[in-house]
This record gives C-alpha cells, structure tokens and sequence, in this order.
C-alpha cells in the first residue's frame, strides 16, 4: 500500500507558517520555551509538512524537560525527511534525556552519517559514556548491598587539619554551626569532609526512621513555608532564608524535592538542608523528587559535583540518604481537610489512599512504573481524565483525577512542584492543585519568577514571589558530562 501523500497547503498556508515560525523562534531566543512550543504548534497547524517545525519544537521540549513529547516531535520530522539531520539529533538527546543510551547511539550513528564532521564527537562520547555506565551497574550489581557508612569507616575519627578554618560542631549540629555554614557556603568553600559526613549520617538516621508519608502538624503561632524546586541555585536558596528567616520552630520548612541537580551549587544547598534538618527534626521536612535518583544524578551534574568536591564513595552515601527521604508530606490535624505536598503529581488508578503511599517501600531507585514513579514524576493537565506523560515517564491527570483523589482522602488540596512556572506557582484543578516551583531563572536562562507558599495552622496558604539573585560566574552543569550540556 502507498504511503499517503503529505497534505497539500496553499502558499498562503506556507508564508503564514514560515511567518509564525519566526517569532517562535524569536520566543526561544528569548527562553520563552512553551511560549515558542505554542507557536511552533501553530505554525504546524498551517504547514504540517516541514520537519524544521517538528525539530525546532521538540528543542523547545527539551529544554523544559518535555522529553516524551521531543520524541514525538523527532520522529515526526525524521518521517517527513529521513535525511533530516537535526530529526536524529533531536531524538538522540531526548534519548538521552531518559537515559535510553542504546537508543541514543543509534540515533547519532544515524547522524554521523549523514554529517561525520559535525557530530562525530557527540557519538563517541555517547558510546563513552554507557561503556563508563554499564560497568558502573556491573560493579554495583557485584557489591554486597551493605551500608555505605560501614565502608566509610569510623568518620567520627577523621582528623580535621588545623588549616581548615571553616564550621565545626561538636557531636550534633547547633545552630551557630548552620549560620557560620551558611557564609561559608556563600564564599564557595567547601565543609570539610568529616562533617559532611556526620551530617548525612544523622540525617540518615531521622530518614529511616520516618514513614513514606509523613504528618506536619503546625503549632498555633507558627506557620510552614513549603518551597518548590531549587535544582542546586544556592545564592537563591540563601535569599529565601535570609527573607523569609532560617527554618526554627515558629518558621518551619518544607522543601518539596529536586535539591540538586542542573544548578552547580547542589552540594551547598543539599548540605544546608541536611544541616537544618538535623536541627529542627520537627520544623524542617524534605520530600523526595526525581532528581534524588541515580539516573538523574549522572546526567544532571550532582554525582559529578560531588566526586569534584569529595568522592565516588560519598556519592553513593547520597544516593543511599536519597532513598531514606520520605516521598510525602501530609500537612494538618486529622480533623482538618488536610493538604498533601508530593512531589510529582497523582496515578493512573483512582482508588490510590495515603495509606498506601504511607507503605511504600521507597528505599530504592524508582524504575519507571508504579505509583512511587508516578508520585515523583507526573503532572497535571487542564483536560479531564489522563493521558500519556509528554516527559516519557509518569502521566498527565486531569482535574476529575485531582477532585477524586481528595475527596476519597479528605484533601483540601495538594501542592506539587516538578515544573517550572512563569509566576513562580500555578493553581489548577479548581484550586485543588498547585504547583510551587523555588528556582529563579531557571538554570540561567527561563527568565521565570520563583515562588514559596506560607501555610497557617488554620491551613490558609499565601503565596510569596521572587526574582534570581546574582551567583558567582559558575554555570548551570558544570560537573554534567560535556556530552549532556545541551541539556541545560
């Protein structure tokens, strides 16, 4: 059977096309990204023929993480043009957005093909990289799976030289040794190792020791600030707690996953987190995203920063702390219509309770199914029901979903993160979802506005708005694989 033939347009349809695609250029020359996504769409409405839209489109995708939807856009462009370069290009850093690196290669041997000069480079560091990373899995895979505390060693007996002018603590943190942190941090030098260590362990130890869901109860008087994302940007961690003070009793914290990753100062802002943790056990919580995982950790930078700062071996201490953090928090008294803070977003069953996240076995990596994966990594969509995820993992649900899910778990809402706003927060769903997002200008260059959310114990919420401060001249995945910058 003959293939149809591409819809004919009239020239008219092409000009006003070719026309649109200017200024969704122009969008994304400006980091306006789903601005630019919008109107390439629009171009595609009138001209759905011409591969270049389908490719500049899934560039735009992958720059807000739409992977999914980058795969799409990529095959797209590759059916119209097999000779389309930019179409298997496209497709291979989506793959390898999704850590699908077979995939990947055989998208630039494809492109190599077709321009050796150009891209040769990209193939073999490709190559490089899942050789580097299937041998990484066959060691791990041989290890016997013990704490990595026990290879550590004694860290307590680690000698600090009396050249290292930084924090100390004796025993436990106090909170002299986070505010001396704090300016530490700020003139970019590095705690040294013994205590970076003590603080993992301790807060390690209140992490296993919590459920996945995790109840917050905020004492008249007091009120709860719940931040979204802040992917590593610590110079803008450090003006939330400057304006809106440091995490005490009174002023408690939640931070809603994706401490690390993108940003080059993961390290700084996961460590002061930890460090405040071990300080107020019952004023600062910390949920899990998707970025605390393993796979993510290689692309994005963080398991690079740390090796940089530290070693291999306090990277995998991390990564055993990040399958400790509890996957949820459940904001209010039981006789209160309460609020869940997750991280990602709702599942594709609609009979899902808080006690079954309460018992999920989250000291794991997540995989790529199951209600832990799509608890950290879906997102809300303004249609009703649900439909595949345009990331590639997890789904999009609907306002039904939402307003289903609360009123079967007696929610008032829930607060979500995961995606990047214009304003900071988005409220959806008849308000009964909400997105916080806590990292400004986004990895240097969405030019978005970030937000927190303050919440009373009357469980009333406000929402506060903030631009990026100045950082020092590090860029966004400075410890990433040169082969995954085009991610940033």
């Amino acid at each position: 059977m003959a293939e149809p033939k591409p819809l004919e347009v009239t020239q008219q349809d092409i000009d006003k096309a070719e026309e649109i695609k200017k200024d969704a250029n122009k969008l994304f020359a400006e980091h306006h990204y789903q601005q630019a996504i919008d109107r390439y769409t629009d171009a595609i409405g009138y001209n759905p023929n011409v591969p270049q839209y389908y490719a500049n489109r899934a560039f735009a995708c992958i720059k807000i993480e739409l992977y999914g939807q980058a795969l799409q856009d990529a095959d797209e462009a590759i059916k119209l043009d097999p000779t389309y370069t930019k179409g298997y290009y496209r497709r291979a850093m989506a793959q390898m957005a999704l850590n699908h690196l077979a995939d990947a290669i055989k998208d630039f041997r494809q492109v190599v093909k077709l321009d050796q000069k150009v891209f040769l480079k990209y193939l073999l560091e490709c190559e490089k990289e899942k050789k580097a990373r299937d041998f990484a899995d066959a060691i791990a895979f041989d290890e016997v799976k013990e704490s990595v505390l026990k290879r550590l060693g004694d860290i307590d007996s680690i000698v600090v030289e009396d050249s290292y002018q930084g924090p100390r603590f004796q025993d436990t943190v106090d909170l002299q040794f986070c505010k001396d942190l704090l300016v530490w941090f700020k003139d970019q030098k590095k705690l040294h190792r013994k205590y970076t260590l003590q603080i993992m362990r301790q807060a390690l130890e209140i992490f296993n020791a919590q459920p996945a869901l995790v109840d917050i109860d905020i004492p008249k008087g007091s009120k709860l600030t719940v931040c979204g994302d802040i992917h590593g940007q610590f110079y803008d961690l450090l003006y939330v707690l400057e304006t809106n003070g440091l995490p005490s009793p009174e002023n408690m914290y939640l931070w809603n996953g994706d401490f690390v990753d993108r940003g080059s100062f993961s390290v700084e802002c996961i460590l002061t987190l930890l460090s405040f943790k071990c300080l107020y056990p019952q004023a600062v919580y910390l949920s899990r995203g998707n970025h605390e995982t393993d796979d993510m950790n290689r692309t994005y930078g963080f398991e690079g920063e740390v090796k940089a700062k530290y070693t291999e071996l306090v990277f995998k201490f991390f990564s055993e702390l990040f399958n400790a953090v509890p996957l949820a928090n459940l904001i209010g008294r039981p006789d209160q219509e309460r609020i869940l803070v997750i991280h990602g977003g709702l599942f594709s069953r609609d009979d899902v309770t808080l006690d079954e996240i309460r018992k999920i076995d989250r000291f794991r990596q997540p995989g790529s199914q199951g209600i832990m994966t799509e608890l950290l990594w879906s997102d809300p969509q303004p249609q009703l029901g649900r439909a595949p995820s345009k990331r590639g993992v997890g789904l999009q649900f609907g306002p039904d979903v939402t307003e289903k899910f609360c009123a079967l778990n007696k929610l008032k809402m829930i607060i979500r993160s995961h995606e990047v706003k214009d304003q900071g927060y988005e409220v959806m769903h008849n308000g009964k979802c909400v997105t916080i997002f806590s990292a400004p200008n986004y990895c240097d260059s969405v030019n978005n506005l970030a937000a927190y959310i303050h919440v009373d114990s009357d469980l009333n919420v406000q929402y506060h708005q903030y631009r990026a401060v100045p950082h020092p001249n590090v860029p966004p995945m400075k410890y990433a694989s040169s082969l995954f910058g085009g991610l940033a």
